[in-house]
């Protein structure tokens, strides 16, 4: 067993002695390659990001107020409830919302906006889709929605892009593509004429993200250079809002947690409405952006956003219209190349700091210093600006590349400070040992960072498998006198001539170069650096502490007499 384990260290010794710091490069090129593999078709990093923004954007402090002019008229339970007695279950006669139409009009508000999707007559009550009809025709401020279906019933759909009303393409489409306009697409429209005529239409289609959360609201659909507006950015072009410079996916900035709008029950306001005394202040809705929508849980339309798990559809159409009102909607690299670049030049950044040998303690407090400040700004730029730092993937791997090559930092530390015992373990009789004290002589201590970059260096330049320690240090008093000193250590067999010889022409050649590997190293210009070579035997069968500090010792008055 005992065996076994001096082969381990001693295979573990050579493979970190020949790696070296060549393995940062070949660690940040796997990660390189993982990177690009998870961009492309992982998509660990992207989840790993939607769950920073989720968390940073539910815990900001910093929340956006929601516009005080958008009130949402909530279909709730109350009103499913309240109404069921004289119009039964939902969805009720079409004169309801008709006369609560008409009525809500009177008070001049700036637009209604109904989230409820109107896809079929009412066969029962013909009378009652007339009569709404005829309110719709009268105005000129309401807005309907439709849903677009999946692509992949295209071709069952009779419907062309042209027979949409409002809907326009772009001038490079129409010269391209002349045959887009009888390419069907898959949509539910109004039913009701006069919300056709209005031109007033726009998709009220909410897609969550592979996780199931909402965070993105489509202002638009491409179908074949065809514009086809979202609810939002029709709502938004009428109040004057220009859509010139908004994207396709609209990164939604949360007003909060749901229920931060104002709300009003649909059946208090319609009661009120048909009430001879009001209770109701008569300009409740004058100059306000009226959204006709549910939040009752019987009635479906819940989606999981960062905000909540179950969060109002009618809520976040809201939100999406705010965004577009305010111009306020978060703004991002979400794409797969920021992404790819940012990781890299983190990852490849601290891959050069490690190969260069910068002081660990160095890179370690700089590292860690770095990515609490990235997350950081990332919080503040969410909380105090309409931007969202993306920047969580590229750290995670950064951070998965720090470890790795920290571990192999110190286990390649830990593998050369076995070398020496595992060469004397193995030897019968003993193992000998040549040692190299290299004490610097100036009048300012030389700084521990500037010792081990030397350490490195000399690391990097042995020609012969041996290690390199540091005194240095917080002695005081005679043990200061040990301070500023490497010792450099070769261990091999005691009748190795071959051996010993190596060890000593590295030794040799290390103490030609040693003037001209302490430059650019910050020890000062007035530095003397003395060295002395010194070799002894360590025996098995004897405690080998007490025969390295003899060494060690006698390595030392050996440098002294020499001086003298």
């Amino acid at each position: 067993m005992l065996k076994l384990k001096l082969l381990i260290n001693q295979w573990l010794a050579n493979i970190t002695r020949r790696l070296h710091n060549s393995f940062y490069l070949y660690l940040s090129a796997l990660l390189t390659v993982l990177v690009l593999l998870d961009a492309s078709v992982l998509h660990v990093g992207e989840n790993m990001r939607d769950r920073a923004f989720d968390m940073m954007v539910k815990n900001r402090i910093m929340v956006p107020k929601p516009d005080a002019d958008i009130v949402i008229v909530d279909i709730n339970e109350a009103s499913l409830s309240a109404m069921s007695a004289e119009y039964g279950r939902w969805p009720w006669p079409r004169q309801v919302l008709g006369e609560f139409l008409e009525n809500i009009e009177t008070q001049q508000p700036k637009a209604v906006v109904f989230d409820i999707l109107f896809s079929d007559p009412d066969i029962y009550n013909p009378d009652s889709d007339a009569y709404f009809n005829e309110v719709i025709a009268s105005t000129e401020n309401t807005f309907f929605p439709m849903l677009r279906l999946a692509e992949a019933s295209d071709h069952l759909s009779q419907v062309t892009p042209d027979m949409i009303p409002g809907i326009k393409r772009t001038g490079l489409a129409a010269d391209a593509n002349a045959n887009a306009a009888t390419k069907p697409i898959a949509i539910v429209l109004p039913h009701f004429e006069a919300a056709l005529n209005s031109q007033h239409l726009g998709t009220h289609n909410i897609y969550p993200d592979k996780d199931g959360i909402v965070r993105e609201y489509r202002l638009w659909h491409d179908e074949n250079g065809w514009v086809l507006p979202s609810l939002p950015l029709a709502v938004g072009n009428f109040v004057g809002k220009s859509s010139d410079a908004l994207p396709q996916n609209m990164l939604i900035n949360w007003r909060g947690k749901p229920f931060t709008y104002q709300f009003a029950t649909f059946s208090d306001v319609y009661t009120d409405m048909a009430s001879k005394v009001k209770k109701r202040p008569p300009n409740e809705f004058k100059d306000k952006i009226v959204i006709i929508g549910s939040t009752a849980p019987s009635l479906f339309d819940l989606k999981a956003t960062a905000m909540a798990k179950a969060h109002p559809g009618v809520e976040i159409l809201a939100t999406a219209i705010d965004n577009i009102k305010q111009d306020d909607y978060l703004k991002v690299w979400r794409g797969k190349t920021p992404y790819i670049l940012m990781s890299l030049t983190l990852i490849w950044l601290t891959a050069l700091a490690f190969f260069r040998n910068v002081d660990r303690d160095k890179v370690t407090t700089i590292f860690s210093s770095s990515q609490i400040i990235l997350i950081t700004l990332s919080y503040l730029a969410i909380n105090f600006t309409n931007t969202y730092l993306d920047l969580t993937g590229p750290i995670a791997w950064a951070i998965m590349y720090f470890s790795v090559a920290k571990i192999y930092a110190l286990a390649n530390d830990r593998a050369m400070q076995r070398l020496l015992a595992n060469d004397v373990e193995s030897g019968k009789k003993g193992a000998a040992i040549l040692l190299m004290p290299i004490l610097f002589e100036t009048q300012e201590p030389v700084s521990d960072s500037t010792l081990k970059k030397l350490q490195h260096k000399i690391e990097h330049k042995l020609h012969q498998q041996g290690t390199v320690e540091i005194l240095k240090g917080t002695q005081s008093g005679i043990w200061g006198l040990f301070s500023d000193m490497i010792i450099v250590s070769w261990a091999y067999h005691h009748d190795d001539e071959a051996s010993a010889t190596k060890a000593e022409q590295a030794a040799m050649q290390l103490g030609e170069e040693l003037n001209r590997l302490i430059q650019n190293t910050g020890i000062p210009a007035d530095t003397t650096a003395r060295y002395i070579l010194h070799t002894g035997t360590l025996n098995t069968e004897k405690p080998r502490a007490n025969q390295w500090r003899g060494l060690f010792a006698q390595a030392i008055i050996k440098l002294d007499i020499l001086e003298n």
